[in-house]
């Protein structure tokens, strides 16, 4: 039982540092889209390959609720909320889901 709690607490840790990890390409993503930077740059390139999925994403909410205000795209908001969200609700949620399985293992040991 406590193996299983450690797996799904290192599952929440990799979790919690991909969504970061995602969180600052979004971020990095919206500085260049204000700085024009040159799309023929490697960095450049690999931000916006690894983000065009994830905005991609909001274009049914697009369709819903217009997103654009004069020449102020506010997608990358929605996302950022989104991923907040997860952080937030699922990696707390197994993080916590794990913690009760270990206490529950030192509770059933006594």
């Amino acid at each position: 039982m406590i193996l299983l709690a450690n797996f799904l607490n290192s599952i929440a840790v990799i979790l919690d540092i991909v969504l970061n990890f995602v969180f600052l390409l979004v971020i990095a993503r919206v500085v260049i889209s204000w700085l024009n930077a040159d799309p023929y740059n490697p960095i450049v390139s690999f931000i916006r390959q690894s983000t065009d999925p994830l905005f991609r994403f909001t274009e049914p909410i697009q369709k819903i609720i217009p997103l654009n205000i004069g020449s102020l795209d506010l997608s990358p908001i929605i996302l950022l909320l989104i991923i907040s969200f997860l952080r937030t609700f699922v990696v707390q949620s197994i993080f916590d889901y794990s913690n009760q399985m270990k206490r529950a293992q030192i509770i059933q040991e006594l």
